[in-house]
């Protein structure tokens, strides 16, 4: 009989195997947890090493240094920017308190000042994330004293699990020393701008981009009579006259829309008590650096003396010195705009008016007497034409009126009549009592007249003048057809004739050295012999011949005959000036002519010397340099005549090969009663002499002025004091 039993053996096999399977596995999920957590961590390696990274890269870029450390001041990190603001080394600080480091700080007063207190924890910061008040220090690096501290600005806050789980304090360094430098310096800059602006001599002021004023000097201020405050929010333009608006205005427009960057303007201002003044005003735009507008800076400096000098000097170029009447070229210019305008026939006339007998005057009495004379007579011109008409002196005893009127016949026969009955008054010199009277000539502007321009109608009532004289003086005579001087036509002709017949004659001032009256030499003056109305000077012919085309010719007689009169004087020390203008020079004729002359009389070309006249060369053009220099080369000395009465003497000096200077008579004459004319003359004689060049003053009437000018440096000198011009028969 058979009976089925387990087998124990194989159940326990089959447990132990089952035991062993599960062990298995779970020894598997353990590993397999370790493993994860093994990656896990890792990669939490990975992600601290990267942050890490990060963070030197970043703390070496920035500005700012960073300080880690707990709340008991142990330093825990430390950036590169952190250990180089505060000079200590970052490994080393690791580790230590913060009180340890060799740091030295000390506040904005240079007092020492604790770093653990400054840059570690503080008592009552106990939340995280609280910031406290950030603070400027100084610090002092190692081997430096507290002055030259370096400005760092501290600021502190909490930082949650900063140290592992507890709270530690994070420290921002930033060393602001360059920016405290340039605040400083601008503070510093914007300082010496105000000082610089509020002291300035020179009105100035900041104004925005309306044009209203921002701020002014004291200097602005008292320049318009006004206070600073006042001037504050006020318009600038509203300080102008209205006719100077516009072109302000226009140029600040400008200014602002980038056409310019800076402008200038001659302008009056009108002041608080009504008076106005000449400025100049100079106004830059700032813009900023963007490019925008942002204010403009203006300086206003008051040019009311210099401008009232210059038309003082304007004034004393185109009027007599003596007298304040028009002198000849201002009248040439008055009358030939007259006649260019429409419907002058009848409505124009000119009056010529020389006195009788006043040589006489001048020879018994002097030339004072005779000054007072001219004076006096001028006076009565004034008063016969009675703001109808120009009156005008051409020199000596010559006068001219352009008379203007609706009824020009009647008007100029009223003027004409007023003279002689004015001059019926004897003229009071000291205590004598003088007999003066006047022949006069007068032309009408017919249609005849007014072909001829400016120079035929002053040259006919020239005709009619010596046709007064020679009838017995005293008297009026009216211009017609059977005169002399006729059609500007006939007038060429019998200039021609002049000079083919040898009536143009030359005479000779004395030029004297102003130290002893030497004489030393002569200015050579043309004349014309008139075979009907005696001798006549160059004012009553000279615009003739220019305008005749004759200028080369006269120059080239007067070049000869100049020669011949140097060859025959004795003294080889002396020598002759010859007036020559632009329209005589460029084309070679008058230097061939000259150094021909001088060439054949075995002269020194120093003894002739060649005078330009400054109005005759401001239209010189490269010919005229080249003929001037040709001459020069030679020897032959250039002399710049009028000087200081042109319109720009300096580039003449600059560009033109002169070699010395003559004092216009203009200035002259004012000496010593006009300060302003001596002021003139003793700043142009100080540039002749700085250019090395040699010095002449004309129109020396009295010993006062020669002493004034030789002791101004002016050299030579010639007038009436020394003798007039005299025919070349004189002594030699």
């Amino acid at each position: 009989m058979s009976t089925d039993f387990p087998d124990p053996w194989g159940v326990v096999s089959t447990g132990i195997a089952i035991v062993a399977i599960v062990a298995l596995v779970a020894v598997l999920l353990l590993l397999g947890r370790q493993r994860a957590q093994v990656r896990r961590a890792n990669d939490l390696l990975d992600l601290s090493r990267e942050l890490r990274h990060r963070y030197d890269a970043l703390q070496a870029v920035t500005k700012e240094g960073v300080l880690v450390q707990s709340l008991g001041g142990r330093v825990l990190d430390i950036s590169e920017r952190a250990a180089a603001i505060l000079g200590v080394d970052a490994k080393a600080s690791v580790g230590k308190s913060v009180g340890d480091l060799p740091v030295v700080l000390v506040n904005e007063m240079g007092l020492a000042m604790n770093p653990a207190a400054v840059l570690g924890h503080r008592a009552g910061v106990t939340r995280a994330g609280w910031t406290v008040d950030s603070e400027l220090v100084g610090v002092a690096l190692p081997g430096t004293d507290t002055t030259q501290a370096r400005m760092v600005q501290v600021s502190s806050q909490l930082v949650p699990a900063g140290d592992g789980d507890a709270a530690a304090v994070l420290t921002t360094l930033v060393d602001v020393t360059g920016r405290r430098e340039v605040e400083a310096a601008l503070t510093r800059s914007e300082l010496q701008f105000r000082v610089a602006m509020e002291n300035a001599p020179i009105g100035m002021a900041l104004v925005d981009v309306d044009w209203r004023i921002v701020e002014a000097n004291a200097a602005f201020a008292e320049l318009l009579g006004t206070s600073v405050g006042a001037l504050r929010g006020y318009r600038m333009e509203d300080l102008s006259t209205p006719e100077g608006r516009p072109a302000e205005r226009l140029e600040v427009d400008r200014l602002l829309g980038g056409g310019q960057h800076r402008f200038s303007l001659e302008k009056r201002y009108q002041r608080a008590d009504g008076h106005q003044v000449w400025v100049a005003l100079d106004a830059a735009l700032v813009r900023t650096p963007t490019g925008a507008p942002d204010h403009f800076v203006v300086q206003v400096r008051d040019s009311t003396e210099s401008r009232l000098q210059a038309e003082m000097l304007t004034h004393r170029a185109m009027h007599d010195p003596l007298t304040g009447l028009a002198n000849r070229t201002l009248l040439q210019e008055v009358l030939q705009s007259v006649l260019e305008q429409p419907g002058v026939v009848d409505r124009v006339a000119v009056l010529a008016c020389d006195l009788d007998g006043f040589k006489e005057i001048n020879d018994r009495y002097g030339h004072a007497a005779g000054d007072e004379v001219l004076v006096h007579v001028a006076g009565v011109l004034r008063a016969a034409t009675a703001r109808r008409g120009t009156v005008a002196r051409l020199g000596g005893d010559e006068f001219v009126v352009v008379v203007q009127d609706l009824d020009g016949p009647r008007a100029v026969f009223e003027v004409a009549a007023a003279i002689h009955a004015g001059l019926q008054e004897p003229v009071r010199v000291g205590r004598r009592r003088l007999t003066v009277a006047a022949s006069i000539g007068i032309a009408l502007a017919d249609p005849d007249a007014i072909d001829g321009g400016a120079p035929g109608l002053l040259a006919a009532a020239d005709a009619a003048l010596y046709r007064a004289k020679g009838a017995g003086r005293g008297r009026t005579e009216v211009y017609d057809a059977s005169m002399a001087m006729g059609s500007p036509s006939d007038l060429h002709r019998e200039l021609a004739a002049a000079i083919d017949e040898d009536q143009l004659v030359v005479h000779y001032q004395p030029i004297v050295d102003l130290a002893d009256a030497r004489v030393v030499g002569y200015e050579a003056l043309v004349r014309w012999e008139h075979p009907h109305r005696g001798l006549l000077l160059p004012a009553s012919f000279l615009s003739l011949i220019q305008e005749a085309g004759m200028s080369v010719a006269l120059g080239q007689l007067v070049a000869r005959r100049v020669v011949e009169f140097v060859a025959s004087i004795h003294d080889r020390t002396r020598w002759v000036s010859v007036n020559v203008s632009a329209d005589q020079l460029g084309d070679g004729e008058f230097a061939t002519t000259l150094l021909s002359e001088i060439s054949r009389h075995r002269l020194t070309a120093g003894r002739i010397v060649v005078e330009l006249t400054e109005s005759s060369l401001v239209a010189s053009g490269t010919r005229i340099r080249h003929e001037l220099t040709q001459l020069s080369a030679a020897g032959v000395p250039i002399l710049l005549d009028d000087f200081g009465t042109g319109v720009s003497p300096l580039s003449y000096l600059r560009d033109l090969p002169v070699a010395g200077v003559k004092l216009d008579m203009s200035f002259t004459s004012g000496i010593p009663e006009d300060p302003t004319a001596g002021k003139v003359a003793r700043a142009l004689g100080a540039l002749a002499r700085e250019l090395a060049m040699v010095t002449i003053a004309e129109g020396i009437e009295h010993e006062e002025q020669a002493e004034y000018l030789h002791r101004n440096g002016w050299r030579y000198g010639q007038g009436w004091l020394y003798g007039s011009a005299q025919p070349g028969d004189i002594s030699r």
